[in-house]
Parts: structure tokens; sequence; C-alpha cells
């Protein structure tokens, strides 16, 4: 069963005197390009996390957060009361009758008047994380797993669409060798020449060597089975199944150059655009 790329997944956990908020957003990309935002204090455990993200998620542009809400009372910033005083003290001194207020606003606002306290590490908080962490990873890939199936029902759906215009196409050739052999025949009799019969049929089977689209229709059916075969696997496959479309398309186009007859071009015209479609839609395919 085949992943899309495209994917969200969210995770809350309420501590004692915080929120913890976990996303995690995906979008396609060629390789692995991961973002991470959290909070200073929880720097350190960052590499750990990108060797987790990594080895779940495997491909797409992928953007992780980590949000914290303080809801205690108390703020690990606090105001330096030894330091406000001075300043007070001094700003005094230039003026003694200033408003005690308004010297109290220029004094909170110097340097070293407010300090923050470093948090550490609450192994048990952070154990906790983890867990909602991994809640929010399961919930992408949950997302991911969904908007596969979507996929894969659309890929077989214009797999079905391809093989019935090949299957046309392949009937129609016999009315289309006919048509090149009248062709040649009335070109031949407007000279009104003079041919060996047996030498005309060799340079017409010759000719018609030339114009055959069985090989193209064997390979462009392995090429679709395949495709379906690949579909079904457990592995990453979006990029097989890109030089899937990729082969699918060559042998189209040369189907194309060698129809030679309007009604077989059109079902080629077809064919293409379906292919189109599984191509854009590939992109997204884990």
């Amino acid at each position: 069963m085949i992943q899309s790329m495209t994917g969200f997944g969210k995770a809350t956990l309420q501590l004692p005197t915080k929120k913890i908020t976990v996303e995690i957003k995906s979008l396609n990309s060629k390789g692995l390009d991961l973002n991470v935002r959290m909070p200073s204090v929880y720097r350190e455990m960052e590499l750990g996390l990108r060797n987790q993200l990594s080895t779940v998620l495997e491909r797409g542009k992928v953007d992780f957060s980590i949000f914290m809400e303080n809801t205690a009372e108390q703020t690990s910033t606090k105001v330096n009361v030894p330091i406000v005083k001075a300043y007070i003290s001094q700003l005094r001194e230039v003026y003694a009758k200033a408003d005690e207020t308004e010297l109290m606003k220029m004094a909170v606002r110097m340097p070293d008047a407010l300090k923050t306290e470093r948090d550490e590490i609450d192994e048990n908080d952070w154990a906790q994380i983890q867990v909602v962490i991994e809640e929010g990873i399961k919930n992408i890939q949950a997302f991911r797993i969904s908007e596969g199936v979507a996929l894969e029902k659309e890929f077989l759906h214009r797999i079905a669409n391809i093989m019935t215009m090949m299957n046309e196409t392949v009937a129609l050739d016999g009315e289309r060798i006919q048509t090149v052999k009248t062709r040649l025949r009335t070109a031949i009799d407007e000279l009104k020449v003079n041919i060996d019969d047996n030498r005309f049929e060799q340079e017409l089977i010759f000719y018609l060597e030339k114009y055959d689209i069985t090989e193209e229709k064997v390979r462009l059916e392995n090429h679709l089975n395949y495709f379906i075969e690949t579909l079904a696997g457990t592995e990453a496959n979006g990029r097989k199944l890109g030089f899937i479309t990729q082969e699918m398309g060559r042998e189209i186009n040369t189907m194309g150059s060698k129809s030679n007859h309007a009604q077989m071009q059109k079902l080629v015209v077809q064919m293409k655009d379906e292919l189109e479609k599984i191509k854009e839609q590939v992109l997204n395919v884990l």
C-alpha cells in the first residue's frame, strides 16, 4: 500500500505548569527536508528527534514544531530588585524632585533590570513529551495512509483507462494496415507503370514493419502491470513509480509516431493525457 507525502499530525499534553502542543506538517519533496522548531530549553534533544523523524517519515518537506504555553502563576523572568533600586538611587541623584513612578519606569528599562532563570530539562516531563511526539507521528502516518488510499484508487482508474485505450489502438491496427496498402497501391496505379507483384509485396512488408506497434504494445502492457504490482508493495515506492511512468511515456510516444492513422493518434493523445495525470500525482507518493 502506498502512502502520500502530504500529511498533518497534532497532539497536546497538559503538564502541571505548562501546556505542550506538537504539530507535524508534511508536503512532497524529492528527499527529506526536515525543519525543527522547539523551545530553547529542549534544544539539546533536537538531534535525537531528527533521527526519530527521519527514520519514520523517510521523505517529504517536514515542519516539526513543539509549542510551550506557560500555565503556572510564576514565571522564569523576575525583577532584579537590587539592580532596580540602585538605578532609582542614581536617577534620584540626577534630579531629586523626580516622581517615584517615573523613576521606576526608567529603571526597569535599564540593562539587567530583569533576570531570566534558565530552566533545566525535567526528565519526567520530557518522557511525557516524548509520548506526545510519538502520538503526533502516528497521527501524521494515519493521514498519509488515508491520502495514499485515495491516490491508489486514482492510479488504478487511470491505468485501467490507458489499458482500454491501448487495446482499442491495437484493434485498429488491421484497418490501419489495409489503409496503408490501399494508399500505396493507388499511388502506384496512378503512376501507370508495370511492377512485379512479388517485389511489391516484399517492399510492402518491409515498409509495414516500420509501423508495427506489437513490441510497443507488449512493453506498455508490461509497464502497466508492473505499475499495479508496485502499488501493492509494502515499501516506499514513489521513486520507482516515477521511473515506470517515464518508460510508459516512451512506449506511448513511439506508438504515436508509428500510428499513421487519425483515430489511433487520437487514442494516443488520450493515453498521454491520462499518463500526465498519473505523473502529477506520483510526485506526492512516498
